[in-house]
């Protein structure tokens, strides 16, 4: 078949058209991690090596073990993550996925994985990325974390009311142990179960174990799960003064929890959490 003249320049500036949208569909092929750069080709290799059996070939959380495992694994696919150091609806900074590789996951089936190299991880971490095209929109901007309020008694105090009237012990359960009344009813995103976070578990939580991890998930919320963000409902030094109180749940010797076992002592009248407290 002879082509006209026209015919031809219409498959050309189809072509450019083509190979300009095959280029705008390309998933990131890097990361950012601290001063290291991570590359997607060096980390499928140890995706395969390390992560496919739980997060599937196609990194859509459906790995031959998933089946067994509870909560299930993520669907990198979706791209919604719950540990950002960014507002809620954004994505995570590729220093976030990596701390998440870093750290694991307190109460599943993710492991830490510092026995593999910095190296190691940011390649992974720019792997992880290629399976959802949401990271051609960038990630959000990491929240502000201001300096931490003094843990007072009075902040625990302050926390504690806070919890009672934000109503956080309906998922959580008066004693913190993730045994509320709503606590069996909750799904996540993809509408399978999900159990709040018992803080008697130890000395971490679901996002790391420092006060700014804990600050973090109050004001970024935790996406794809019931929990949401409250930064439009608490003031930083509201949530500061609940971070204080949420310590005093856990069995580790933190200073708060130390702090409000003496002063627990003295006054051992406390009016409960829950619905006897309304």
């Amino acid at each position: 078949m002879i082509l006209g003249t026209l015919d031809k320049k219409f498959l050309c500036n189809l072509s450019v058209v083509l190979c300009f949208a095959a280029a705008s569909a390309l998933p990131a092929q890097e990361s950012h991690v601290g001063t290291l750069t991570g590359h997607a080709a060096s980390g499928k290799k140890e995706y395969r090596r390390y992560c496919v059996g739980c997060h599937g070939q196609d990194g859509d959380g459906l790995g031959e073990n998933a089946q067994w495992i509870d909560p299930k694994p993520r669907d990198f696919t979706a791209a919604v993550f719950k540990c950002r150091s960014t507002p809620t609806g954004t994505l995570p900074t590729d220093d976030d996925l990596e701390h998440s590789i870093h750290r694991g996951f307190v109460t599943t089936n993710m492991p830490s994985w510092l026995p593999l190299t910095g190296q190691t991880r940011a390649d992974l971490v720019a792997y992880i990325k290629t399976f959802s095209p949401r990271w051609s929109q960038g990630h959000g901007a990491p929240i502000d974390v201001p300096a931490e309020t003094p843990a007072t008694v009075e902040s625990m105090l302050r926390g504690r009311a806070l919890f009672q009237k934000m109503e956080c012990w309906k998922c959580h359960g008066p004693a913190g142990h993730g045994d509320g009344p709503s606590a069996s009813t909750l799904t996540d995103s993809k509408d399978n179960p999900i159990r709040p976070y018992n803080f008697a578990t130890g000395t971490r939580f679901k996002c790391g174990e420092t006060n700014q991890d804990l600050y973090r998930v109050f004001m970024t919320g935790l996406d794809g799960t019931p929990m949401p963000s409250f930064a439009d409902n608490l003031k930083p030094v509201e949530a500061w003064d609940l971070v204080h109180f949420l310590r005093t749940l856990q069995p580790a010797k933190t200073p708060e929890a130390l702090a409000w076992k003496t002063w627990v002592k003295s006054h051992p009248t406390l009016a409960p959490i829950g619905p006897e407290a309304q």
